[in-house]
């Protein structure tokens, strides 16, 4: 099974209400590594990497709202060379 990596620009209100570990809980889940990091314009970037379908998976979840908390209002997706990650962490 081919492993793709997918960087993940998520834009709306998504700082300050639990996103990042949201996403991380979600990511774990599905098997994923890679990270949830906040950036300085107020968006997050997350970068997942494993099998298609269930980076595809998050993706979706990610387009859909996140957590409860949250209010997505464009998710920018392009592809990302494969990096090493050993689990899907939380940077800062």
């Amino acid at each position: 099974m081919a492993k793709v990596c997918v960087s993940a620009y998520v834009y709306g209100l998504v700082q300050g209400v639990g996103f990042r570990y949201s996403t991380q809980h979600q990511a774990k889940g599905l098997g994923l590594t890679g990270y949830a990091r906040n950036l300085d314009d107020g968006s997050v970037e997350v970068v997942a990497c494993g099998p298609q379908a269930d980076v595809d998976q998050l993706i979706e979840w990610l387009k859909q709202g996140g957590p409860k908390s949250a209010r997505v209002d464009r998710v920018l997706t392009e592809p990302k060379a494969a990096g090493e990650y050993s689990d899907f962490s939380i940077r800062h």
